[in-house]
């Protein structure tokens, strides 16, 4: 069992020999750089085993699939899941390593996953085509570029199982180059409506919108390059028709999509995307007190949560932003 550590020297990162433990509830959800820049995952709702090259700027990415097809963007949720908790640990002083146990149960619920005997199926076909999809890139995830061959998740062990036979425990080991991209902190959050998107192409402009827009006004991109970025294997009229639907339906967290002359879509937050350390700011004694107040919680979660609500309510001035912070926690306790 991995217990909490003394707070980390400024730049350093504790690493555990053995394994971490996934118990931060409600951690905020955080990705990749690297998966939210380059087209990683496949969109098919069905096997996909094409083996797919792509080039841009410099990045070369091949991506093989095993015999159970390439891992999609719904499987990638289980990486998100695994950053999240250990970007949270990181935050909060904890040792990590990247192999980690995480409670099947929990990955469903916090990725708005079904908990039936189909849910947990589906889960465990997940982690076999992450552990079967092969990685050739020369993507920089640490200080180095190295072209590199490996797993998405090197290996996968179900750890304890119920009496009807649910996965209840799960042993993940991550890739070195995942691993390194948490050490590095190149990772983004992303809104929790994400789980909530359905359409794999939905998921995929929200990716890119967080990674290229964020926080600036605006972000322009030709539909021919967004569909290259994307991994769409649509004709780029078909593509096109798929973005004008989404434009009209308006469902995206967080963005706006619009269509301009030329063959533009532009892209625009629906109010300002808070990074983590933005916003008020909060003392440590403060920190301290929400655990006492949500013991078992990520309070670094909760505070990120409750930047966005002051940001979504107009950033008003506040006295005392410590006090505001620990009144909305005690009002969220009450709830």
């Amino acid at each position: 069992m991995v217990t909490s550590s003394p707070a980390m020297a400024a730049g350093e990162t504790r690493l555990m020999q053995d394994f971490f433990v996934c118990d931060f509830f409600a951690a905020v959800p955080k990705h990749d750089l690297a998966s939210m820049e380059h087209p990683i995952f496949s969109l098919s709702t069905r096997p996909d085993r094409r083996v797919v090259s792509y080039e841009h700027n410099g990045a070369t990415l091949t991506v093989t699939p095993s015999v159970k097809g390439r891992a999609t963007i719904f499987d990638a949720d289980i990486l998100i899941f695994c950053i999240s908790q250990l970007m949270a640990a990181i935050n909060a002083g904890r040792a990590v390593s990247r192999k980690l146990t995480l409670t099947a149960h929990d990955l469903l619920l916090a990725t708005n996953r079904e908990t039936s005997g189909d849910g947990y199926k589906r889960l465990r076909d997940a982690f076999e085509r992450l552990a079967g999809t092969r990685i050739t890139t020369n993507i920089v995830t640490g200080e180095h570029e190295v072209t590199s061959g490996f797993g998405l998740i090197e290996s996968w062990e179900i750890v304890r199982k119920t009496r009807a036979g649910r996965m209840v425990a799960v042993a993940i080991t991550l890739s070195e180059w995942l691993f390194q991209a948490v050490l590095s902190r190149s990772v983004l959050t992303l809104s929790r409506d994400y789980f909530r998107m359905r359409k794999p192409l939905e998921r995929r402009i929200y990716e890119l919108a967080r990674k290229h827009c964020g926080r600036q006004p605006e972000w322009t991109i030709s539909v021919a390059v967004l569909a290259k970025k994307t991994g769409s294997t649509s004709p780029v009229r078909v593509f096109r028709a798929m973005l004008r639907d989404m434009i009209r339906e308006n469902r995206l967290p967080d963005y706006i999509l619009s269509e301009e002359p030329g063959d533009i879509l532009r892209i625009t937050p629906r109010t300002a995307v808070i990074e983590a350390g933005e916003g008020p700011h909060l003392q440590p004694e403060t920190l301290d007190e929400a655990r006492a107040l949500r013991p078992g919680s990520d309070v670094y979660a909760l505070q990120a949560e409750w930047r966005n609500w002051w940001a979504a309510t107009g950033r008003p001035r506040l006295r005392s932003a410590d006090k505001a912070f620990l009144g909305w926690i005690r009002t969220r306790k009450e709830d």
